[in-house]
């Protein structure tokens, strides 16, 4: 079996463990892919290093991310493109989309036994539309529309398959996938959903008013945003936290389910709100 580690070389911890896991499946006979940028911090080990992230995806059959949730978002919209099945090592804080704490490595071996479930997770197809042509972007957990830093409130403009819907003066406008619901929009106060629930959750960000609340939209709704940007101010589209797109006036956001869908395995044998409650449980400050 060909496993794909992709490890956070940022968090020295990462690192650590990311050795002992390729000792583990070593152990076992199987070939762990890294990339090129990890091989200094991995000398005398026996992987296999590849150039860029697409090709890694494109030719192992398990992905194993070592990081936190920022790490497996990233490598998440690969394990979609290629189809991969991708699990997580929390070495991050909260860690609510990984399924194995770094305690719990040695359960890693399950997967070359394929003693594990795979859940499949919706993600959102985020296009720009803007006067010289059109942009797709992946969102894993989120998309969110808002002002950009020191600007003023901005009003925005919500459509459903073509009908105007709604308007908000806010700092922004969150669109979530289930699987984000724990991300920002859990800290916007939004509702938490339960992964295989297929719906768009859209949350207003600090909106002025004391009725504008969270909702839910059918997985197959296409919601279409437009921006009236003050003068002098910014508005930015910000995908999964990695990604930003300055938005003008003249632009649109359409938000609809994407034809990509995430893999995710779990080695353990709990419902999704028990693990919500014990990640918030552990991490509680």
């Amino acid at each position: 079996m060909k496993i794909a580690c992709v490890v956070n070389i940022s968090k020295p911890e990462a690192i650590t463990y990311a050795g002992k896991i390729a000792i583990l499946f070593f152990s076992q006979n199987a070939q762990v892919y890294m990339l090129s940028e990890c091989e200094e911090h991995f000398k005398g080990f026996k992987i296999s290093y590849v150039p860029d992230i697409e090709e890694l995806f494109k030719i192992c059959d398990i992905a194993v991310t070592v990081g936190g949730d920022g790490t497996i978002i990233h490598a998440a919209k690969y394990a979609a493109k290629y189809t991969t099945p991708l699990i997580g090592v929390n070495v991050g804080r909260l860690g609510f989309a990984a399924d194995v704490e770094v305690d719990e490595i040695e359960k890693l071996s399950r997967l070359l036994k394929g003693d594990y479930t795979t859940e499949k997770r919706m993600l959102l197809d985020v296009e720009v539309v803007k006067p010289g042509g059109e942009k797709h972007y992946l969102a894993v957990n989120d998309a969110v529309v808002a002002r950009g830093q020191l600007s003023k409130t901005i009003d925005l403009q919500l459509s459903l398959d073509g009908e105007e819907i709604s308007k908000y003066r806010a700092d922004g406008l969150l669109f979530s996938t289930p699987t984000g619901s724990t991300a920002y929009s859990l800290s916007a106060g939004g509702p938490i959903i339960a992964p295989k629930i297929e719906c768009i959750l859209m949350t207003p960000v600090c909106p002025h008013s004391l009725f504008s609340r969270s909702a839910l939209f059918d997985s197959n709704s296409k919601l279409e945003v437009t921006v009236k940007i003050p003068s002098d101010c910014c508005c930015v589209l910000t995908v999964d936290g990695e990604k930003n797109v300055d938005i003008n006036s003249e632009d649109k956001i359409i938000i609809k389910k994407s034809e990509l869908s995430l893999t995710l395995i779990s080695i353990h044998k709990r419902n999704f709100y028990r693990k919500i409650n014990e990640k918030l449980k552990e991490r509680d400050f």
